[in-house]
């Protein structure tokens, strides 16, 4: 989500709420786990009552709109978002928080645009796109801790024989979860990386993330296939694990498709963490193109035509 008014500044803030009773207290810590809230689950929105709750929250007291001075917003879409949630979100966003300006784009075109690319293809292994499943079933544990853990451990070994190594040695840690109770990780954090290239580790019947990048392109026509792959774009929280991308290049070296895969590295200028928050960095260099030349949805458009007026207006 982007505010497009120019004395924004970014806020990054997790979508799990908590529920509150009537006199606005937090229910009893006990029943915590019973009582949180997740508007948003694996990119598309699921609750829009509590959509409505934390865009108040983030619109209002995190950006500092003003009620009836409301200003213009660009969202971002994951990849095959309904049509029917695309018209719920615009209907939210014009009757109830009633913004002056609507545009959407698609995360995968944005990753793009972060990278100073109109062309080639996305590989988004972010949150809510990749799921993992836990070496001990005894344990318990939350998918919002296993994700900590994924940052703070994962790498990708070299290539498919240091990855092998790793089975004889391997550097084990402690980690305390926040209920007290204290794991080991071991060859799990190579693992985690190492299923992105084999996915057999799982029990997928599937190929490689390489593989798959180069099977889509191939059902495109050969003029275009050269600029895609060469202008990949790689992007979402597990892509930025120590390793990732080189062991992704080297995948492609290997691979015997006529044309290999070549990562786009982003501009100098951009953050560090670019990978991460790609889609939100070509969101803010989109909203100051389609909001000046009114290429936008506006009041006046939504009045007229409702909310279907998203899919002619936002592509």
């Amino acid at each position: 989500m982007h505010n497009s008014n120019p004395l924004s500044y970014s806020q990054i803030i997790p979508t799990q709420m908590k529920q509150l009773l009537d006199d606005g207290s937090v229910t009893d810590s006990s029943l915590a786990d019973n009582v949180t809230v997740d508007p948003v689950v694996r990119g598309f929105i699921r609750d829009w009552d509590a959509i409505e709750d934390l865009l108040h929250h983030v619109l209002y007291s995190g950006l500092g709109w003003e009620i009836g001075n409301e200003g213009q917003i660009l969202f971002t879409d994951p990849l095959c978002t309904p049509k029917a949630n695309k018209e719920q979100l615009v209907q939210l966003m014009f009757e109830t928080f009633n913004i002056s300006g609507f545009y959407a784009s698609e995360q995968a075109v944005l990753s793009l645009y972060a990278v100073g690319r109109i062309s080639g293809c996305t590989v988004d292994i972010g949150h809510g796109k990749i799921e993992l499943g836990k070496s001990n079933p005894q344990v318990n544990i939350s998918m919002s801790d296993v994700e900590k853990i994924k940052e703070l451990y994962s790498c990708c070994a070299e290539d498919e024989l240091a990855y092998q190594k790793t089975g004889y040695s391997c550097p084990v840690e402690k980690h305390t979860l926040p209920d007290g109770q204290v794991i080991t990780i071991g060859r799990e954090r190579y693992t985690v990386g190492e299923a992105l290239f084999q996915p057999c580790l799982l029990g997928l019947e599937a190929h490689g993330i390489v593989d798959q990048l180069v099977r889509a392109i191939s059902t495109v026509s050969s003029d275009n296939q050269r600029q895609l792959l060469e202008n990949t774009v790689v992007c979402g929280g597990t892509s930025s694990m120590a390793g990732f991308e080189e062991r992704f290049q080297k995948e492609s070296s290997l691979s015997s498709s006529a044309v290999q895969p070549t990562l786009v590295k982003p501009p100098e200028y951009m953050p560090e963490n670019l990978t991460m928050y790609s889609a939100w960095v070509g969101g803010a260099i989109l909203a100051k193109v389609v909001f000046p030349q009114n290429q936008h949805i506006t009041k006046a458009d939504y009045d007229e035509t409702g909310p279907s007026i998203v899919h002619r207006k936002c592509f």
